[in-house]
């Protein structure tokens, strides 16, 4: 396990501090918690070609309110992260995840990706997920 740098851990004191100038009552230390996310070989490889593409440095990944079921899962290629964003490192890219959205819904998360002849799609295999809309794509925790 690698040493949080001295950016890293400017960042989150800076964040704790925003935080409470904002009355958060949910100041945790996010940036010393690992990132419970697994993506399969399949996926990272997917992701690679999606950031080379789209000439991006980083896929950022959250949730939102959406569908029948509540939650629908969001990939952006970007650049950097947002405020506040997890950090996970990978081969050439950097995965940032939404911190509230990691809390509520993406813990555990194992992201595959699967081809055949008709489709391909990136599969979400979430212990986290009570749910789903008949369609697939919504969720509910």
């Amino acid at each position: 396990m690698r040493s949080p740098s001295f950016s890293t851990l400017r960042f989150a004191l800076y964040f704790a501090y925003l935080c409470v100038l904002c009355g958060s009552k949910k100041v945790k230390n996010i940036m010393d918690r690992q990132v419970n996310i697994e993506l399969t070989a399949a996926a990272v490889a997917r992701v690679k070609t999606i950031l080379a593409a789209e000439h991006k440095s980083g896929l950022r990944l959250t949730v939102r309110p959406a569908g029948c079921s509540g939650l629908e899962y969001v990939m952006e290629a970007v650049d950097a992260a947002q405020a506040g964003d997890l950090v996970k490192s990978f081969d050439s890219f950097d995965l940032y995840v939404d911190a509230e959205s990691y809390q509520t819904a993406l813990t555990g998360l194992r992201l595959d990706f699967q081809q055949d002849a008709l489709s391909s799609a990136f599969v979400y295999n979430n212990p986290n997920q009570k749910g789903a809309c008949g369609c697939g794509e919504s969720f509910s925790v």
